[in-house]
Parts: structure tokens; C-alpha cells; sequence
């Protein structure tokens, strides 16, 4: 596949210069857009007494409508029009009544002559074009839309994410069950059901009539908290087959609260029991059986709806416990450039762009701007900073519920054109960043740029002390670290169980904002958070590694640096050395402030070459402009799959020759790990032995001849220098791959000893051995 030009998905700056020096205005990120605004109020004494008047407002090519009235000679509309000034290039606007196709009367106004109002203004006087609630008004972007359904899909909108609690479930023990089958020991566990979240415990050990769990069930609740949680007592008495034994039924708003991680108190709760009587007839039984468990919200925690990586809030749920804000995030949506169709409309192809930006708990909707292939927002926002390492996401939509296709039954999705993510911390304080970001979308075809989009974004924060103060705390609260969420079972089990509250968390999230009016559909909120970003990708896979590789090669390039040193590639530079580490040697006491001086020396070089506008997405990195088809596809699959059986199986072929791949660097790793983990036990005589004189050698130097001495001796095992022969020398790494072999350690446990012996003969003749060699 061949690639795209790199400069094709790089930011670049905008021509238009903005600076953050000084205020100049409320919204002085975006640009200045003018508007027409016109408002029909009323119409007295029309003529004849069977009118059924409305107003036509007409200004160029773009026209609206007023309601009708029937029969009605003093109509009062009320409504208000907004049109776009840099679309219109007539100079007259035309204001007309009319009697279903039939003119009474109209009005025409010069443009030049209208009076011209800006923001911080008073409002003007008492007239026919009196502006008073914009949001309210027609807009001329909306000049082919009709229905109020449609005008209402069109018009910014700011949203609200619930707050989300963990609510954790210690069901402890139940007493007096009723099995239905008393001739046999019951098989008993709880099943919890909260909304659409449904989770079970294990079958107790105790098969008993008061069975034991002492375990824990995590839900997510959102406030609200409108779902109630109901607890069943259930036995299993068959592999398909389950009696319930006793319910109960608990309101969340009345549970306690936690805060942190001090003990919770218990409580005992009645469980009743439905039976069908009387063919339909439902009756309700009380009896003595009871469950105990530890009911209570966790407030001390943050709940995950979104990778902790590309999250706009990481503060816990509490209130108690939130922080004030450290600063004021402005982003500025100006426009969009280059956009590529995204649908048919009566026979031409078209776009009706949109943006929504999200950072912590506020989203927002941009107004949709119909059939501009450019589009021009030029909204702004404003959030509040709690933490400087968090992000904010602006994504690009087309709005595919316009002119009937939001009618029930419809299937309509808006589809994406891309997004943007910019980290806080990489921003400077008080600085605009005008930029344009290529839009970007990931198909089954391979990576597409859409088109552009220009954003203005400032960060402003207040202290300086509390930005550092924040960065040197973790990054979740500390709940997460002195008590983490989940500690029962393996890894892996407390990674799945995780990724299962995440994913809850979101859903709840999607459907809170999709019942909102107008809604934030659940498409748009799923894309935003990258619902199935945990899905396999082999693509993923490769770039991970590579990433891994990248950051691993500064070591290995110090190992080549370092071999080039002991064989004198260049002889000025291992002189060089061999001075420097002598004087290390001298004084120890400098080699920790020469490792902290040198790590601030090499951070201030690299301060001048740092990248001065904010990180964009590196399809390299991502490995999205090589993907091969067939790893694009396996990627965009469902889950379960909906491939043939054949492709299926190629796949599995392929992974478990890459798992077995990794399988064999995993047991070298494990056989490496386990020989040095079993040098201390003495199983093979003479391997130990060969420990046993190295450790008592290294004992003898460190004790009688100091670490000057003891130090000189290994630099100059390790350092080949003119007057040593340039032999291999033993490694530790080459003894532990000797430990297996049985038949070469005594001659290899002779070397080391005689080796040893040599080395302290040198050092007693001479403490400063290192001088013997120069």
C-alpha cells in the first residue's frame, strides 16, 4: 500500500494571526461574524375578515416563514430570523404578509440603513427588528430545512454527563432459606440487577440452608439514581434451572456513602418471595429468611468512562472531595475547509457539518451549518481546569437528521468526519494556539483525511506553584492506589471486571445524553469516548511493539556506544572516559550529583528543540498508512465475527503463530529468571561452589581494600584497554545460561576461582590497581 504524504495529515499553523497578550473582548478567539437579525412581532388590521396571514421574510436567495393563523386580522407571531451576512450580496430585504399565495401587503428596508448592534451593547430601541432571544431565531444556514423537529436538530446545545458512583455490593451471608427441595443440599447464590447490569455471585461453599459468600459485586449508578437494586436469592437445582428463594428491593437514594476506606456497617434485609396462586393471581409471602450484606456508594473513586490516557476529568466523585479549579480552558471552533461530501441531496452531493467538544463533565454542540463543504461556526467555550493532564475532544459529525431523516422507524447515523485531541499539559499558559487540524477517519479501506478544521485554543491558569504542585501528584485519586476498586482475583479478572465497568459507565453516559432534547445520539457520545478501543487489532499490536522498540532503542544505543568505548573505536573518547570514571572512583561522593546535573544539562539542551504547538495524530505511529487489507478488515469486524469460516480460520492460524512467537520470549525470559532465582539453593554442587567463592571474594575486597579499589578491578575486566588481551570475558549472563549445562562447570568454577585469586593478589600488591595498567 503505498503511503500518503505526511504533510497531508500534519496541523500547520493558520495564516490569520491571533494573540493572547490582551483581552480585547468577551469572544476574542473567534472571528467576528455579522448578522442580520429580523423580528416580526405583530401585524394590526389587515384587511378582510377570512385571512389566513403569515409573514414571508425574503433577503436574496434565502427566505422564512412565519406560523399561520386562520381568520385572525391582529396576528401576533413572536419569531425571530437570523440570516448570515457573509452569504447574502443583495442590499435590500423584503418583508412581505401574505393570504396562503396571495400578497396584502409588504415592507422593504435598505440594508445600509438598518442600525448595527454589537454584543456588549444595550439593546436598541423599541422596533420592528428589536433582537431579544437569538436562540430562539430562524437562521439562514437552515434555509432548506423545514419542520421544527428539523430546526430544533440544528441548533447549539450544551450537555451535561451524569455523575457516575460505583456502588459495591458485600453480600456476606443469608440465614433460614426455604429450598423447595429439602432432600437435597441447595446450591445458593445471589444475582443483583441494577438497570441493565446484572452480576452474580459464586455458588456457596456451604450447601447449607445459611449459606456464606463474603463477596463483592461493583455497579455503576448514575444519578438520579431512578433504577433500583434488586437482590435475588437464588438455587440452582439443575444446569438450566433456577428457583428463586427470596427478593428484596433497595432505593439507592437512602444507601450511605463512602469517602474512603474505613470499614462500612452491615445490615440485615427481609427477603420476600412471589408464588402464582390461583392460575394468574400473584400473592406475596413473608417468611424469616434474610440477607447480610454492606450496602454504599464509593465516592472516594473516579469512575472510568473513557481511557484514563485521553481523559477530560480525573477528579472522584465526591464533591467533598474535589479540588478548586487551577484555570480557565477557551477553545474557539472558527470553521472548517476542504470538507469531503458525505451524502446525497436531491441528486448533488452534500454536507451538513457540525462539531461537538467535550472536556470533563460539559459537552457541547456546535449549530449545524446545512450544505457548506466550508463551514463557519465560530462558537467559543469555556471550561474549568482541575488537572493540567487531561485532554479535550472535539470531534466533526455530518447531521443525518435533517429533511425527514430523523422520522420513526428511520435508521439515520450521523456520520463521523473526525476528531481532534489536544493534551492541556502541552499547552502554554496565556498563549493562543490558532491551528488547523486535518481531519482524519479510520475505515476498513485504510486511514481518509476529510478535510480541515481551525481551532483557536488558551489555557490560563493561576498559580504556577499549584500546576507543579499538581503534576507531582498520581493521576487518579488516591483511592485507586491505598485501596484499589477491585483486589479479588487474578489480573487478568480485575482487568476484565474494569473493562466491563468502563464500558457500563459509558453506556450510561450514551443514554443519559440521548434523552436530552435536542438528543446527543448515542453514535456521536460512543466515538467521542472510544467505546471499542479495547478491541483486537493486530495493527494495534504492531504499533505497540514498535513504540516499545522506539523507546528501548536509546538503551541499546547506549550498549553500542559503550562497546565502541571498550574497544577504542575512538581513542580520544575512551581516554576521555577512563579520566572521568577515574575521577568518579576518587570521590564517589560526586557520581550521584554528576548523574542529576548531567539529566538537567541534557533536559535544558533539549528545552530549545521542544515542539512549540501542540502534538497531532501520528498515522505513522499508529501504523494506519501501511495497515494491510486483510488486518483492516479483522479489525473493523463484529464481535462475534460475521466472516466466513475460512478467513476465520487463516486468522487464528496467524495469531497463533504470532502468540507462539511470544510464547517462546516469555519461557526464555521465565528460564533466566528462574536460574537466578535458584543460585542460592545449593542443588548442583559445583555451580554453588562457583557462587560461594565469588560472593566470599567480593566479601574479602569490600571488606580490606574500599570501593575505589574493588571498582578499579571490575572497569578493568570489563574495559579492554591497550595492555590487556582483547579476549571475552566472563559475564553473568553467560554463567546463568551455564547453569543447565553440567558437564563445563567444574572447569568453569576452576576459571572463576583462579580469576578471583588473581584479582586480589593484584590489589593487595597495589590498592590503586587501575595504575598498574596505565
Amino acid at each position: 500500500m503505498q503511503r500518503p504524504p505526511q504533510e497531508d495529515f500534519s496541523a500547520h499553523l493558520d495564516g490569520r494571526k491571533v494573540t493572547g497578550d490582551v483581552l480585547t473582548r468577551t469572544y476574542d478567539l473567534v472571528e467576528q461574524v455579522q448578522y442580520l437579525y429580523v423580528r416580526v412581532v405583530q401585524a394590526k388590521d389587515l384587511p378582510g375578515k377570512d385571512l389566513d396571514p403569515y409573514v414571508e421574510v425574503r433577503l436574496g436567495n434565502y427566505s422564512g416563514t412565519t406560523r399561520h393563523f386562520v381568520k385572525k386580522t391582529n396576528p401576533e407571531w413572536n419569531q425571530v430570523f437570523a440570516f448570515s451576512m457573509d452569504r447574502i450580496q443583495v442590499s435590500v430585504l423584503e418583508v412581505n404578509v401574505k393570504d396562503k399565495d396571495d400578497s396584502v401587503g409588504r415592507v422593504m428596508f435598505d440594508l445600509n440603513e438598518i442600525p448595527k448592534r454589537v454584543p456588549w451593547d444595550s439593546p436598541l430601541a423599541p422596533q420592528w427588528y428589536r433582537l431579544e432571544d437569538g436562540s430562539e431565531s430562524w437562521h439562514s444556514d437552515a434555509a432548506t430545512v423545514s419542520g421544527a423537529d428539523a430546526l430544533v436538530n440544528i441548533r447549539s446545545k450544551v450537555y451535561h454527563s451524569p455523575k457516575l458512583w460505583y456502588l459495591r455490593v458485600n453480600v456476606i451471608e443469608a440465614q433460614d432459606l426455604i429450598p423447595g427441595d429439602r432432600s437435597r443440599f441447595p446450591e445458593v447464590y445471589v444475582k443483583a440487577i441494577l438497570g441493565n447490569q446484572e452480576l452474580i455471585t459464586k455458588v456457596s461453599r456451604s450447601k447449607t440452608i445459611n449459606p456464606i459468600w463474603n463477596e463483592d459485586l461493583i455497579f455503576v449508578a448514575a444519578e438520579p439514581f431512578e433504577e433500583p437494586l434488586i437482590l435475588s436469592v437464588e438455587d440452582r437445582v439443575a444446569p438450566n434451572k433456577d428457583v428463586i428463594l427470596g427478593k428484596c428491593l433497595i432505593h439507592l437514594q437512602y444507601i450511605e456513602r463512602r469517602l474512603d476506606h474505613r470499614p462500612m456497617n452491615s445490615k440485615w434485609y427481609n427477603l420476600e418471595k412471589h408464588v402464582i396462586v390461583e392460575g394468574e393471581k400473584e400473592e406475596e409471602i413473608n417468611f424469616a429468611s434474610r440477607i447480610h450484606m454492606s450496602l454504599y456508594l464509593e465516592g472516594g473513586y473516579h469512575v472510568l468512562d473513557e481511557s484514563t490516557n485521553s481523559s477530560g476529568d480525573l477528579r472522584p466523585t465526591a464533591k467533598q472531595l474535589q479540588k478548586s479549579s487551577i484555570g480557565i480552558l477557551e477553545l474557539g471552533i472558527l470553521n472548517a475547509r476542504g470538507l469531503l461530501p458525505m451524502k446525497t441531496k436531491d441528486g448533488r452531493a452534500s454536507t451538513d457539518a457540525y462539531c461537538v467538544a467535550k472536556y470533563g463533565h460539559k459537552w457541547v454542540q456546535t449549530r449545524t451549518i446545512i450544505d457548506s463543504l466550508a463551514p463557519k461556526w465560530n462558537e467559543q467555550y469555556t471550561w474549568e481546569v482541575f488537572d493540567p493532564c487531561t485532554v479535550i475532544t472535539i470531534g466533526v459529525f455530518d447531521n443525518c437528521h435533517l429533511h425527514g431523516g430523523d422520522k420513526p422507524g428511520g435508521q439515520a447515523r450521523d456520520s463521523r468526519i473526525g476528531k481532534v485531541r489536544i493534551r492541556l499539559s502541552a499547552l502554554e499558559t496565556d498563549r493562543v494556539y490558532s491551528h488547523s487540524y486535518p481531519l482524519l477517519v479510520f475505515q476498513s479501506t485504510g486511514v481518509k483525511k476529510i478535510g480541515e478544521i481551525h481551532l483557536a485554543v488558551r489555557f490560563t491558569f493561576s498559580s504556577l506553584m499549584n500546576m507543579m504542585h499538581l503534576f507531582s501528584q498520581p493521576l487518579l485519586p488516591k483511592m485507586h492506589y491505598i485501596h484499589p476498586l477491585i483486589v479479588e482475583g487474578s489480573w487478568n479478572d480485575k482487568q476484565t471486571k474494569m473493562d466491563n465497568l468502563r464500558r457500563q459507565a459509558s453506556q450510561m453516559v450514551s443514554m443519559s445524553l440521548s434523552r436530552a432534547e435536542p438528543p446527543l445520539r448515542k453514535e456521536i457520545v460512543e466515538y467521542m469516548l472510544d467505546v471499542k478501543s479495547d478491541m483486537w487489532s493486530m495493527r494495534k499490536i504492531r504499533a505497540n511493539f514498535l513504540r516499545i522498540m522506539d523507546v528501548l532503542g536509546g538503551l541499546i544505543a547506549i550498549r553500542k556506544w559503550f562497546d565502541q568505548i571498550c574497544n577504542w573505536k575512538n581513542p580520544i573518547a575512551t581516554l576521555v572516559i577512563h579520566v572521568l570514571y577515574l575521577i568518579l572512583v576518587l570521590y564517589p561522593k560526586c557520581i550521584l550529583p554528576t548523574i542529576f546535573l548531567s539529566l538537567t544539562l541534557i533536559v535544558v539542551w533539549n528545552y530549545r528543540y521542544r515542539h512549540r504547538h501542540p502534538p497531532f495524530i501520528d498515522i505513522r505511529l499508529s501504523c494506519a498508512d501501511d495497515a494491510h487489507p486483510d488486518e483492516l478488515d479483522e479489525e473493523f469486524d463484529t464481535f462475534p465475527t460475521s466472516r466466513p469460516t475460512d478467513i476465520v480460520r487463516i486468522r487464528y492460524d496467524r495469531l497463533k503463530s504470532i502468540v507462539g512467537s511470544i510464547q517462546n520470549v516469555a519461557g526464555d525470559i521465565a528460564n533466566q529468571l528462574e536460574r537466578l532465582d535458584s543460585l542460592p539453593v545449593m542443588e548442583r554442587p559445583y555451580s554453588d561452589q562457583t557462587v560461594c567463592y565469588f560472593l566470599l571474594d567480593c566479601c574479602h575486597c569490600s571488606l580490606f581494600h574500599g570501593f575505589s579499589s574493588c571498582d578499579s578491578c571490575h572497569w578493568i575486566l570489563c574495559v579492554k584497554t591497550s595492555m590487556v588481551p582483547s579476549e571475552p570475558t566472563i559475564c553473568s549472563t553467560q554463567f546463568l545460561h551455564k547453569i543447565a549445562c553440567q558437564n563445563r562447570l567444574y572447569a568453569m568454577s576452576s576459571t572463576c576461582y583462579l580469576l578471583s585469586i588473581v584479582v586480589i593478589l593484584g590489589i593487595t600488591k597495589n590498592n590503586a590497581c587501575i595504575s598498574l595498567v596505565y
